[in-house]
């Protein structure tokens, strides 16, 4: 089986894995506990915390730890909800999590920035509203979790900043991926480990001033996360992100990303038709999101890649001859083309070889239904 679904969930690798084994037995205690076990478990928790801040040059005590990006993403929005009454931005691509805390907790304050069609913002609309409006807050994901573009995040953050403006970015599919060397500029992020091969159920957000706390109990992390931390999901995901940056410099986004292309090249030069969103775009390297020609929606060409081994995703749901179109295609102006979209991402041990392999199939595939 082929694994082509790792912005969903990149598995566990094995460095990642080892320090979670090695936490576990070493470090049992509750982080707040008041005896010795409970000390070494609460210095083995902030040791996690300041390597992981080294990684993302940030201080350490403006990062938490929480469950995962949805937790640090609903945390910020009810934040923002209920220590401010002005307007908030939000790119018109982000992740659910943050369309719906939005949503939730901001029904009337929240507002979309448009996109282009190749999926990135439309930055005159953000430059012209800062001339004569001061948001509470600007939301812009530094990689798009369904196409992989990498919208001009950095941009609007600078902007936000020259006008006084806070600034946050769901970087959840970024980190561990891309040189995140300009992250510290925003004032809010999120990143959660199992998107770069550490655990389920981890995750973190960067804060640089006070926080309401969305959940309410205990005294943790300074107040602003009640709950027991997970101390061993917090070793494993600094462990998993130290692995992912030496494998940035031993082999560059760049040189990846010409393993894709070479994949989409052979793709679009024998089934006519396909397009790949966002094509003209940087994008993340593991990231090829395809739009396939239309096939009956009982024949989806998700169920048939999984049939010949390939674990691949698509960006829209598809039953009983219903079409849920994705809210990232609908804001790139594709609308009614959910079901032919294909959602293939990769790992770092992801081979060449198993890219030609997925070619192949799609090839295959098409030539099975006729187009």
């Amino acid at each position: 089986m082929h694994y082509f679904d790792h912005n969903a969930t990149s598995p566990l690798c094995e460095v990642a894995r080892r320090a979670w084994l090695e936490a576990v037995d070493r470090f049992p205690a509750n982080p707040a506990s008041a005896h010795r076990w409970g000390a070494r478990s609460e210095r083995a928790l902030e040791e996690a915390r300041e390597r992981l801040a080294a990684r993302l040059t940030v201080d350490p005590h403006q990062l938490l730890w929480t469950s995962g990006a949805t937790e640090s993403n609903n945390l910020l929005i009810h934040h923002v909800a209920r220590s401010g009454e002005g307007p908030v931005w939000l790119s018109a691509i982000e992740h659910p999590c943050v369309l719906e805390a939005a949503r939730y907790w901001l029904p009337h304050r929240h507002h979309l920035i448009p996109v282009t069609r190749d999926g990135d913002l439309d930055l005159n609309w953000v430059a012209d509203r800062l001339k004569t409006e001061r948001p509470d807050l600007v939301a812009v994901m530094a990689a798009n979790n369904e196409t992989g573009i990498l919208p001009s995040w950095l941009t609007v953050a600078q902007l936000c900043r020259d006008h006084g403006v806070a600034f946050f970015t769901d970087a959840a599919q970024a980190i561990g991926k891309l040189d995140m060397k300009d992250l510290a500029i925003a004032d809010y992020f999120s990143g959660c480990a199992h998107k770069f091969g550490g655990p389920v159920g981890v995750g973190f957000l960067r804060a640089t001033g006070p926080l309401l706390p969305l959940l309410r109990g205990g005294p943790q992390e300074g107040g602003r996360r009640a709950g027991t931390q997970n101390l061993a999901g917090a070793t494993a995901c600094v462990a998993a992100l130290e692995h992912r940056l030496s494998n940035l410099e031993a082999l560059s986004p760049d040189q990846r990303a010409l393993i894709r292309d070479r994949f989409e090249d052979q793709v679009k030069s024998a089934i006519r038709g396909v397009e790949v969103l966002g094509g003209g775009r940087r994008r993340l390297w593991n990231t090829s999101s395809l739009l396939m020609p239309p096939v009956d929606c009982r024949r989806r060409w998700v169920v048939r890649l999984d049939k010949l081994g390939f674990a691949v995703s698509t960006g829209s749901a598809c039953a009983s001859g219903r079409e849920t179109v994705s809210h990232v295609l609908r804001a790139m102006g594709h609308d009614g083309v959910g079901e032919r979209m294909l959602r293939i991402s990769s790992g770092w041990e992801t081979s060449e070889s198993a890219w030609e392999e997925l070619a192949r199939a799609l090839i295959a595939t098409a030539a099975e239904f006729g187009v």
